[in-house]
């Protein structure tokens, strides 16, 4: 398996986004890893899933199109709104949560807005006690 499952609360990286954000899971696989919903390729819709990034600085959002035209060329960065639209490329795909493949510590989506989503803390800890 390529590293470790992501469950709730495993936090995200957009390449545009100014700070990082929660990746919420619904328990519809009813798999649980650490007692938290697991993720599979499928969590991945917008303010469902994938929450927004502050603000985003990608030229090709058409938000910050729009602030750039309005502050007359000057880059200006706008509200986060994530548009995955595709799911998530998995890394363990022989690893199925919800006859979808589990999503790793290594999968990434895209945004529409060309801004490519990691995941930089899956959410589990494991805890060994002596």
């Amino acid at each position: 398996m390529a590293g470790p499952t992501v469950s709730m609360g495993a936090m995200t990286h957009c390449m545009f986004g100014m700070a990082p954000s929660p990746l919420m899971v619904l328990p519809i696989s009813m798999t649980m890893a650490d007692f938290l919903p697991a993720a599979n390729i499928m969590a991945m819709a917008p303010i469902v899933n994938v929450m927004p990034y502050a603000m985003c600085n990608s030229p090709a959002n058409p938000m910050v199109i729009a602030m750039t035209a309005a502050a007359l060329g000057v880059p200006t960065p706008a509200p986060c709104i994530p548009m995955t639209v595709a799911p998530w490329i998995p890394t363990a795909p022989n690893v199925l949560l919800g006859e979808m493949p589990a999503l790793t510590m290594d999968s990434m989506t895209m945004c529409a807005w060309a801004g490519m989503i990691n995941i930089i803390f899956p959410g589990e800890v494991n805890v060994i006690s002596i």
